[in-house]
């Protein structure tokens, strides 16, 4: 009797071994079938322009882009949002921001901006999506022709600015900075209104 327990241990052993070893099979053939994930590809890296000049219009591009993404993603309700009485509107920040490109491009290049003597914050007119967005997009236009229309061997002359004297160069680095400035203060703006701010747009 014992002999036959052994036996059938054995042979039950034997079966679920089999089995086992089946199933390991039968699961390395059926992962084999499937065709491995294709990795993620990366965005190709950003090559930047060498010149000094053609990098710079290359930013300010890029700022006008994500300039843009700001202003359309506010809704036209939201333009004379104020998080506090005392601070500028949404809009106000953009024309205050238009107003910075005008002086700036005008301060560096030497010419009249377009809108000299006008101050934008003020122009009610201008606070529709619609004016609003293509005074901002102009102001871009215009610093942008000015950077392009720049001798590259002028950079480094001096302009002032407020009374302070800088290399062209200089300028410009402030121009971008305060431009800067002002779109990133529109985000809470656009939080406190329930919409999500553009992602950063760094290259």
């Amino acid at each position: 009797m014992r002999e036959k327990f052994s036996a059938l241990r054995y042979f039950l052993s034997a079966v679920a071994l089999s089995a086992a070893f089946s199933l390991v099979c039968l699961a390395q053939q059926a992962a084999g079938d499937k065709k491995p994930a294709a990795p993620a590809q990366a965005a190709p890296a950003k090559v930047f322009p060498a010149d000094r000049l053609a990098g710079m219009v290359a930013e300010w591009t890029r700022a006008k882009d994500y300039t843009k993404e700001y202003l359309d993603a506010m809704p036209e309700d939201g333009l004379g949002f104020k998080p506090t009485p005392d601070i500028r509107s949404f809009a106000e920040q953009m024309l205050h921001l238009a107003n910075g490109l005008f002086f700036f491009g005008s301060t560096i290049s030497g010419q009249d901006s377009p809108y000299k003597g006008k101050n934008l914050e003020k122009m009610d007119e201008l606070k529709t999506k619609a004016a609003l967005s293509k005074i901002v997009m102009e102001s871009y236009d215009y610093m942008i022709g000015v950077v392009k229309g720049l001798d590259g061997a002028k950079l480094d002359e001096r302009v002032t600015v407020f009374g302070n004297s800088m290399p062209r160069s200089v300028a410009l680095a402030k121009a971008f900075e305060h431009q800067t400035h002002h779109r990133g203060q529109t985000t809470i703006y656009l939080r406190l209104k329930g919409v999500k701010p553009p992602n950063e747009r760094l290259f």
